[in-house]
């Protein structure tokens, strides 16, 4: 009996720490908390600490795992079955709802974070923190180039480099607003005070999400606007040869965006950050 007792009361320490830790990340980020704030808001000792996770780092290493572990495998499972059904009909959409679903239904689930489920995945694909985005590519690699595959497959259009940028910003954007402190709120003002099950949210973010992700590349025409626009505060004859240099047709513009792309970040760099 006495050892089941202290089994049980070192669980419940390290699931506070755990849990403190994690309260603490998404309000303050990986940089800003400290140790000694953790061990304060968990009612706990140093000693605790280092005898349950040894250090700072792996103790966010295993708040971390033990949210997006599970979620990973969802959105695995999920994207798995997808490609089951459809086969070569997969769409971007589909990939977008694999990706999002299991979030949101994790987020409903109390026993694995419940509301705060959707602001710890926001903090931590937008956390600038070294550490943090080392961490992801690490240990979700996998999931990411399974992903990126994926979104390639439904936009066969889109230059490897160009899908890399643009899941790297509408994926960040994202979670910039899950990030935030009133995602609630803002969800609720998202569905104009309707009522949304979370198949008709997905449907909602993934429709924003697939248009800049399709969205054609800029032509001649608009690359020669931003040209005139920037004229009138530099040179404007540098202006014209710069408008001029991406050629007359949205083929020469294309190109020269592509050129441009190899500065990018390839492969599943951007979605490994921000999946």
């Amino acid at each position: 009996m006495a050892g089941r007792t202290t089994s049980r009361h070192a669980g419940d320490t390290k699931s506070r720490i755990l849990d403190a830790a994690e309260t603490l990340f998404i309000d303050c980020g990986y940089e800003a908390m400290s140790l000694r704030q953790i061990t304060s808001r968990a009612e706990v000792n140093l000693a605790a600490v280092n005898y349950h996770f040894g250090s700072k780092e792996s103790l966010i290493h295993s708040m971390l795992s033990r949210r997006l572990d599970r979620l990973n495998e969802e959105r695995v499972k999920l994207l798995d079955r997808f490609d089951q059904m459809l086969g070569e009909r997969l769409t971007c959409e589909h990939v977008l709802g694999a990706m999002f679903i299991p979030a949101l239904r994790l987020s409903r689930d109390p026993r694995v974070g419940g509301k705060a489920f959707l602001r710890l995945l926001g903090r931590a694909y937008t956390d600038p923190s070294a550490f943090i985005r080392d961490f992801l590519n690490a240990h979700y690699a996998s999931v990411a180039v399974r992903f990126f595959d994926a979104f390639q497959r439904a936009l066969p259009h889109l230059p490897r480099e160009e899908l890399g940028w643009r899941l790297h910003f509408a994926i960040g954007a994202l979670s910039g607003v899950l990030a935030g402190a009133d995602t609630e709120s803002l969800i609720a003002e998202f569905s104009q005070g309707k009522t949304m099950n979370d198949l008709q949210l997905i449907a909602r973010l993934a429709s924003l999400m697939v248009a800049a992700l399709k969205a054609p590349l800029p032509d001649a025409s608009q690359l020669a606007m931003f040209a005139a626009v920037l004229g009138d505060a530099t040179d404007k004859d540098a202006c014209a040869d710069a408008a001029s240099g991406f050629g007359g047709s949205s083929e020469s513009a294309r190109r020269t965006a592509g050129d441009a792309a190899h500065e990018a970040p390839t492969d599943a760099t951007p979605l490994a950050q921000h999946q």
